[in-house]
């Protein structure tokens, strides 16, 4: 038998696929196109073990194209034109999957686009990075983009599941727990675990996985819901001011096995999210917090991480930089698009400089008089408003 459990248990239908329910569930659009065999050009990107290589390999079989991988970090050019070459004028359509597509250079992109206008062959990328900023306009306008989630406990309970069913082998109650939590949503981690426990053991105890892998992969906890419910008490206790209660969450995150980065990027994301204007130095003080702690690591960190904590709990609270993207977001993607103000244009006619009229002059910004931003007038918010006040006079 292969020593590779993730690839003997890989699904090959759609009907086999775990997880992503999201995008290709029976009623998601993705899904009855694939049915169809009518095929977009597509990107996927979310962390390893979440199918995205998976759902790739199962859209030929599926749709009938021939299959060829590449990864973007060794791909070359003349390899991409031997195969559009070979399928000039076939009525046979080549697959083009490009792992870690985030990589490709704009030379290649500027090789894919044309195949991709004419659909002369269909190309698939994956990557653990969100490649929308690393693709040109031209690959995303042709191609549709979507996120691949972590695998949550249920979806890799049935994975669990059919390997157990596949090797024939047992396992302990809490070795079920750790063996999925542990694996962080990561389907192949857990396979991975699986497998190379079950070539010592037949029947797998908590204390064989923890030799194989002490800690957990990166996100996860030592049970089913603490790495949700204890982080969500962490954020909220942070929100609400308590510095005891979001110091003693915090320890619970540390002793739990939390990874350093996992714990400082969310303090990164409260400080902005949570407190923003009131107090800029938060963001300030989180990400120097998570970029110290990713360089020294436990169990040093700790202490960077209680100061960093301490500090966001004691700040004044303000969420109106938050509303206010989300409400420019919003406004975005679900209202006509404004035209550009032709002074504000790269062309710059009509366009008065500040700076030549004192540091402000009145002029149209935006085609609509639309409002985002409503200040709470917390803490430093206070000043940027008499700043706004006095600079508009």
């Amino acid at each position: 038998m292969s020593t590779n459990l993730a690839n003997i248990l890989r699904p090959t239908t759609l009907e086999e696929f775990i997880g992503q329910s999201h995008i290709i569930s029976t009623n998601k659009a993705l899904h009855k196109l694939i049915i169809k065999k009518e095929i977009p050009h597509l990107f996927f990107y979310g962390p390893p073990g979440t199918g995205k290589t998976t759902l790739a390999k199962i859209i030929p079989k599926n749709s009938g194209y021939d299959f060829y991988y590449f990864n973007a970090t060794s791909l070359k050019i003349e390899q991409l034109r031997e195969i559009f070459k070979r399928y000039d004028g076939a009525l046979l359509k080549p697959l083009i999957f490009i792992d870690e597509v985030h990589r490709l250079t704009k030379t290649q992109q500027e090789v894919l686009l044309p195949i991709m206008e004419n659909y002369e062959a269909i190309i698939i990328g994956a990557s653990t990075e969100n490649p929308f900023f690393s693709l040109t306009n031209g690959i995303r306008s042709r191609s549709f983009i979507y996120e691949f989630k972590t695998l949550n406990y249920k979806e890799l309970e049935i994975l669990l599941q059919k390997a157990m069913k596949k090797l024939d082998i047992s396992i302990d109650e809490d070795a079920q727990e750790y063996l999925i939590v542990s694996s962080s949503g990561d389907g192949r981690a857990l396979l991975n675990l699986l497998d190379f426990a079950n070539k010592l053991e037949e029947h797998i105890t908590i204390d064989i996985l923890k030799e194989l892998r002490m800690n957990s992969m990166g996100d996860g906890v030592s049970s089913s819901q603490s790495h949700y419910d204890i982080t969500s008490a962490m954020i909220k206790s942070l929100r609400g001011s308590d510095v005891d209660a979001a110091l003693y969450y915090l320890a619970r995150l540390i002793d739990g096995g939390e990874s350093v980065d996992f714990i400082s990027r969310r303090l990164v994301i409260f400080a902005s999210e949570d407190i923003g204007n009131a107090n800029p130095n938060a963001l300030n003080l989180a990400n120097s917090t998570m970029q110290s702690c990713n360089k020294i690591g436990f169990p040093e960190s700790r202490i960077i991480l209680g100061q960093c904590v301490v500090y966001l709990a004691s700040c004044p609270k303000s969420n109106s930089a938050y509303n206010a993207i989300n409400s420019a977001l919003f406004h975005v993607q679900n209202d006509e698009v404004l035209n550009i103000p032709t002074h504000l244009r790269d062309a710059h006619i009509g366009y008065k400089y500040p700076h030549d009229f004192g540091g402000y002059v009145d002029q149209v910004y935006l085609e609509k008089n639309i409002t985002f931003y409503q200040s709470k007038k917390i803490g430093y918010e206070k000043t940027l408003d008499e700043w706004l006040s006095k600079i508009k006079i």
